[in-house]
């Protein structure tokens, strides 16, 4: 945040028009100073703004480069059109993110069917090692991954993949999925958390925090944890946007609102790092008259820029990650951040209540983080979730033959299903085998809406409501 518009802004103020006032209290007391620019004057206008770990003095560029989604080369000849990594894209979009004052890189294991890492690796050693900072995961989801030796076999893969010798953010990767048994079994009966925290006095790690989804009370026991001084999070990721903030029970009531999640870590000076900022897309692209609310009050800015805008503000926010597949994603990206323009309180307000608004539509929130796929039966279901929701943003979901809309909804809706995911591939073929149902960070009943979208494609094939 600028330094200026930061002054006055009374920290107390700040916390309360984000409606967690009873908190500055015991945040002040704590000492933290988490989120200010450092430097007076350093920061010119449209330069990258930059916020302080106190844990490490890195200054970390407010946006951060997610590589969950890097750029692929398209091939025909696959079922899925994946022909891998595009690794002259990545070369380019690092050397932009780079040369415009991005300097955290986000990625696991686990992304792009375990090829991220070995991409970023290319592309980030190409250029002087202190002049970004490397974040990824341990990712031991699996149970074969939980014994001791597979788990450390793999945080010595990641250093070997990225080509570096320490990595500057390493997480406990998406503690909650499965509750206190899974995170037991992936981090304490295994000795891995020690091992970790080892590897950080070592200086193989430099930071040391956890990203959360799922079962809250793993959230509030690793925090228990240095509250009695067992360990010390130096930062932690959690999901941040101007729907979660007070509504994640209502697109999920196994989600914790961001209020709370953003209150714990800010009480005790934890830096935070904030994924899914557009809820998986939503938020970049919402249906008509909400951007048109949005147009109306900042004529030159995006949809998307609003919802990055929210996210970036709080006190305490150490970086914002987005998958920033495309050029124009990263630019626009880096423009909202250079420097960021805060949400006011009355645009905080606003924001609040086009959420509801956005609830109504009944969209499936899936994020695309692909954590349910390959499907066993070829199942392409992040498509097909995009494909209803952009249907739904557009208007093009009737279920009325009665409005004079149904028959051109009706012919996009199945023209562009068929065009955006192959019949052998579509929703029908779903057998409810519930492989998918664990491991997806949001708890979607895949299965149950799966059959939803097949139901209705046959309706809307017979020209039934």
């Amino acid at each position: 945040m600028d330094e200026k518009k930061y002054e006055g802004n009374s920290r107390r103020r700040f916390l309360r028009h984000l409606g967690i006032g009873a908190i500055a209290g015991a945040f002040v007391s704590c000492g933290g100073k988490i989120g200010q620019d450092q430097t007076a004057g350093e920061k010119k206008s449209g330069e990258m703004t930059k916020r302080l770990n106190p844990n490490s003095g890195d200054r970390v560029s407010l946006i951060g480069y997610g590589c969950m989604r890097l750029p692929l080369i398209d091939d025909p000849s696959k079922p899925d059109r994946d022909g891998g990594i595009d690794q002259e894209k990545v070369n380019g979009h690092v050397d932009y993110a780079l040369a415009h004052g991005v300097n955290y890189f986000d990625t696991s294991p686990a992304y792009c069917k375990g090829r991220s890492e070995h991409a970023m690796g290319i592309a980030l050693s190409r250029h002087p090692r202190d002049s970004y900072y490397i974040a990824t995961k341990l990712s031991n989801f699996d149970p074969s991954t939980w014994p001791r030796e597979k788990s450390i076999a793999m945080f010595e893969t990641s250093l070997k993949e990225l080509q570096t010798d320490y990595v500057d953010y390493l997480l406990l990767h998406a503690i909650g999925m499965g509750g206190m048994d899974s995170y037991r079994g992936r981090y304490v009966d295994n000795g891995m958390l020690d091992y970790l925290k080892e590897q950080k006095a070592a200086g193989r790690i430099r930071n040391l925090g956890f990203s959360y989804h799922g079962d809250v009370a793993v959230f509030n026991h690793l925090l228990e944890m240095m509250d009695r001084g067992e360990v010390h999070w130096d930062f932690a990721q959690i999901q941040l946007n101007y729907i979660d903030w007070h509504n994640a029970k209502k697109v999920n009531p196994r989600n914790t609102d961001a209020e709370y999640l953003y209150g714990e870590l800010h009480r005790r000076g934890i830096p935070a790092v904030i994924m899914e900022p557009l809820l998986g897309g939503r938020l970049a692209s919402a249906t008509a008259p909400v951007a048109a609310k949005m147009k109306q009050r900042r004529p030159d800015d995006s949809v998307a820029s609003w919802a990055f805008r929210y996210a970036g503000t709080p006190e305490g926010i150490l970086t914002v990650l987005s998958g920033m597949t495309y050029l124009d994603h990263l630019k626009e990206n880096v423009a909202t951040y250079s420097p960021l323009d805060p949400v006011t309180d009355e645009e905080k307000d606003f924001l609040e209540i086009l959420a509801l608004e956005i609830l109504a539509n009944n969209e499936i929130p899936c994020t695309d983080c692909r954590y349910c796929m390959p499907c066993p039966y070829g199942i392409n279901i992040p498509a097909i979730f995009a494909h209803y929701n952009k249907c739904l943003k557009d208007d093009n979901v009737s279920r009325d033959t009665r409005d004079p809309h149904y028959n051109s909804a009706r012919r996009a809706f199945l023209v562009g299903y068929d065009r955006t995911v192959p019949k052998l591939r579509q929703a029908d073929r779903c057998i409810a085998c519930g492989e998918c149902v664990h491991s997806c960070p949001q708890s979607i009943a895949i299965p149950a809406r799966l059959k939803d979208i097949s139901d209705y494609v046959n309706r809307l094939k017979a020209g039934k409501a």
